[in-house]
């Protein structure tokens, strides 16, 4: 299974999609803001497969976080889900201009969530739809 971080400034959202993960057999890490994910990745400790952020959160934004992470060589590559309350087709647009491969709306679909990331991890995934 593979290392999911949670990007959330929401304490709720993050043990939810935690467990929700957990029970796949994901391990997972988390961080509060984006500016504490950027610095979770740059560190490298773990080998982190996936990531799933918020847009809006304190410190630094999801969007513009995604736009670090897809600076930096070696992270680059990590597919990002978008998990948001942020529903606009401008929203969007800029998403995927930053390298989010998937935009999920908050209150999110427990299966559609499960079914995207295995999508995603097999590599078998074309952007998933939001």
């Amino acid at each position: 299974m593979a290392n999911i971080l949670i990007i959330d400034d929401s304490d709720t959202v993050r043990t939810q999609l935690r467990n929700d993960l957990t029970q796949e057999g994901h391990t997972v890490f988390e961080a509060g803001d984006g500016l504490e994910g950027l610095k979770m990745l740059e560190g490298n400790a773990h080998s982190i497969e996936l990531i799933f952020c918020d847009v809006n959160m304190p410190e630094m934004d999801g969007l513009t976080m995604c736009r670090e992470v897809h600076k930096i060589p070696g992270l680059n590559t990590i597919p990002i889900f978008m998990l948001t309350t942020q529903t606009s087709a401008d929203m969007k647009a800029e998403g995927k201009e930053s390298g989010v491969v998937a935009w999920i709306v908050k209150p999110y679909e427990r299966k559609k969530v499960i079914n995207g990331v295995a999508k995603v991890l097999n590599r078998q995934a074309t952007p998933v739809a939001g």
